[in-house]
């Protein structure tokens, strides 16, 4: 009898185990929340991988999905608008849950836009945006980064600062809204300074080679040259390189911007190629880039209906406020997460 009376009290024990374990706890949204998130579809149409930008995002985002159960299919159409826009095609055909663009040409996705929301898609563009909004921007304001900027050289080479006003602007491919939507903005801004002469401005269409021998160029002809308003890190290696090699590093006032990974800003801040970076923070944008998909996957809303924006703060970089938090590698964004 009391073996027997044993044997059904340890019953007893496990079945009350049971009955907790069965129902997990729920505070009224923890519950609907991963439900919501788990066995979706995300597609992901970067302009190439392979760099630090969508290297940063992606990390970011294959890290929550892991975590919550859905998949990011990502194509990559290596830099290639028309590929482009075919990679965001095949995806439509796919029925993803939430389609992220990072449109090249701020033309050339219109459509691709247009159609993906039509097809039920909620769309989120990620720092490049076409002129059709989606459900969601995540990046930069490219008006305030042309501003900054331009407030900066007029800062090393305007009014006040002792120096000749004399700068160049080294554009990108001058479709994108960092070429178009930011020259408005450093455009506002030097209008305000008939002090600063624009002696030259050239497209290097992202290419470091183009970057280096246009500016290599410039110099030559304007070999009192005070600044160079550069707009993106990895075009303005090559900008660097050409005022390194004229020896002009000590004159030449070089700003440019990016995403702040360390090789590519807080390295060239401490070596002298860059004197001023404005940083978008590719962990930060990350974050919200993952903030804005779970939105979405959560609310469903009618796409086109309700479009937000999230967009990022700048970072200004420079070897007087420059610290060992100021820059990030993607090592430790793959480990953290975003």
């Amino acid at each position: 009898m009391k073996t027997r009376t044993l044997i059904v009290a340890a019953f007893a024990a496990l079945g009350l185990a049971t009955v907790s374990v069965a129902e997990p706890f729920d505070d009224g949204q923890s519950t609907t929340y991963y439900e919501q998130l788990k066995g979706k579809k995300v597609g992901f149409v970067p302009l190439s991988m392979g760099f630090d930008l969508t290297e940063g995002w992606n990390a970011g985002l294959q890290n929550q999905a892991n975590a919550l159960g859905y998949e990011v299919m990502v194509r990559d159409p290596n830099w290639n608008t028309e590929a482009g826009v075919q990679a965001a095609n095949g995806l439509i055909a796919e029925q993803p849950d939430v389609l992220i663009l990072h449109p090249l040409d701020m033309q050339a996705y219109n459509r691709t836009v247009q159609k993906a929301m039509k097809s039920g898609i909620n769309v989120i563009q990620i720092n490049l945006k076409s002129v059709t909004n989606g459900d969601a921007y995540v990046g930069t304001d490219w008006y305030e980064m042309g501003t900054k900027q331009a407030e900066a050289i007029v800062a090393a080479c305007g009014e006040g600062s002792g120096r000749n006003g004399k700068v160049a602007v080294v554009q990108g491919m001058l479709a994108t809204p960092t070429a178009q939507i930011s020259g408005q903005g450093m455009n506002d801004v030097l209008a305000q300074h008939p002090e600063i002469e624009v002696v030259a401005t050239q497209a290097a269409d992202w290419d470091a080679s183009k970057a280096q021998a246009i500016t290599s160029t410039i110099l030559k002809q304007n070999p009192d040259l005070c600044g160079v308003l550069g707009l993106w890190d990895g075009q303005d290696i090559g900008t660097a390189a050409a005022i390194r090699e004229a020896g002009m590093q000590d004159q030449v006032f070089l700003v440019t911007s990016g995403g702040g990974n360390q090789a590519a800003a807080c390295d060239n801040i401490q070596n002298g190629n860059f004197d001023a970076y404005f940083s978008y923070d590719v962990p930060g944008q990350a974050r919200d880039l993952n903030a804005a998909v779970k939105i979405l996957l959560q609310t469903q809303p009618e796409p086109g209906s309700a479009p937000f924006a999230l967009y990022t703060p700048l970072k200004l970089i420079t070897a007087d406020n420059m610290s060992p938090a100021s820059c990030w590698t993607l090592e430790e964004l793959k480990r953290i997460g975003g």
